[in-house]
């Protein structure tokens, strides 16, 4: 079997909603990461075989089969072939993943795995309400339902759910959600995201700018900032400042085999090791990460000691602490630039934008191996391990 290596990985600094990204249309905020990979990396533009796209909400300007129209608005050719993929907030690590497998496979050698998600623009879950506001159904059907009489299937019990599962306190989710930005800010001040963050030019009431940095940051976060946001349920323990961000931004990753390498004379950052994606409770739903890891470890043949960095996507902050407490990993090699609790959660680019984090990570520290994983809507996970070369 071939082997699939990463070449490239951008994205664009985060937009907050309504914020600094909210006047860019997603097609254009996806071409800018399209050609960001391209430039970056010197391919051929014509060399590429496919663009896989991850996007959840698939409505309105992310309608149409986004990843071809972002094809279409970039500088890659009219020929250049596109897909969009939903995996919930894993879909762009799904793209990885489907990337490398047709590497891997040897049907293709250069493959652009991407994401795009306009949250300001293309509210989360609009291409689900619209169409039960106007009665045109639901997506629990008849024998769903029956399978799962009267169940609601909400992240946001999920995570409520495994914080009452694992004994996490709100002080513990209150202490995680300032870590990460405080690990964001260090991160933003070192000049860390400079070699991963594509600028992007945005109208302001001064002017044209250029976007690069990361808008969620709280530069000014504090515990008791934090710990006096409203709950957003009565009785529970999470609230808004321990939740990901809403946020605007598009990412890619560039995936090519080693004929691909040699062929355009590429030089690689990062070999990919392991794929894994599994299933459990659709309930508590995004508890699903600590038993896709257990697998992705069995199957590479590593230990949780041989990683050296773990992106663990923070969507509420019970999920990488149980992770943790699961896998007893080491939380000083967690997130170590921060999370999407501080950075933002661009749904179905989160993916893609964790893997640039990742990889551009492991090269600055002087790292091998890297994990990533996603908890997503419906109870999946993916498991991405690579090592940096």
């Amino acid at each position: 079997m071939s082997t699939a290596y990463i070449v490239e990985a951008v994205r664009t600094a985060g937009g907050r909603r309504g914020g600094r990204l909210a006047g860019v249309h997603p097609v254009d905020l996806l071409a800018a990461s399209l050609d960001a990979i391209v430039d970056r990396s010197g391919i051929d533009p014509s060399a590429v075989d496919d663009v896989v796209t991850g996007c959840v909400t698939q409505a309105g300007e992310q309608s149409m089969q986004v990843g071809r129209m972002g094809v279409l608005a970039s500088n890659l050719p009219d020929s250049t072939p596109a897909v969009t993929i939903d995996r919930q907030c894993g879909s762009s690590q799904q793209a990885i993943q489907f990337a490398a497998q047709a590497v891997m496979s040897g049907t293709q050698d250069v493959v652009i795995a991407s994401g795009v998600e306009s949250m300001t623009r293309v509210p989360m879950g609009s291409n689900a309400t619209l169409h039960m506001k106007e009665g045109l159904g639901h997506y629990k059907s008849p024998r769903l339902e029956e399978k799962f009489p009267g169940v609601q299937f909400s992240q946001f019990m999920g995570a409520e759910m495994i914080a009452e599962k694992h004994g996490f306190s709100k002080d513990d989710l209150d202490r995680f959600a300032l870590s990460s930005h405080e690990k964001a800010i260090a991160a933003t001040q070192a000049g860390a995201f400079e070699s991963e963050i594509v600028p992007v030019e945005i109208e302001t009431p001064e002017g044209e700018e250029m976007h690069t940095v990361d808008e969620g940051i709280r530069f000014d976060a504090s515990l008791e900032g934090i710990a006096g946001v409203k709950l957003l349920a009565p009785d529970g323990k999470i609230t808004a400042a321990s939740a990901s961000q809403i946020c605007d931004g598009s990412s890619a990753v560039l995936v090519v085999s080693e004929e691909a390498l040699k062929k355009y004379g590429l030089t690689p950052i990062a070999r990919i090791h392991n794929l894994t994606v599994t299933a459990g409770d659709p309930v508590i739903m995004l508890e699903e990460p600590l038993f896709a890891t257990d697998k992705a470890l069995e199957r590479s043949g590593l230990k949780m000691d041989d990683i050296d960095l773990y992106e663990v996507n923070e969507a509420f902050a019970p999920v990488p602490l149980a992770w943790l407490k699961h896998t007893g990993a080491d939380p000083d090699k967690l997130n170590v630039h921060g999370g999407a609790i501080a950075l933002g959660h661009p749904l179905g680019a989160s993916g893609t934008k964790l893997m640039a984090t990742l990889v551009h990570a492991l090269k600055r520290h002087g790292k091998k191996y890297g994990l990533q994983t996603m908890c997503e809507g419906g109870g999946v996970a993916n498991v991405t391990i690579v090592e940096s070369v």
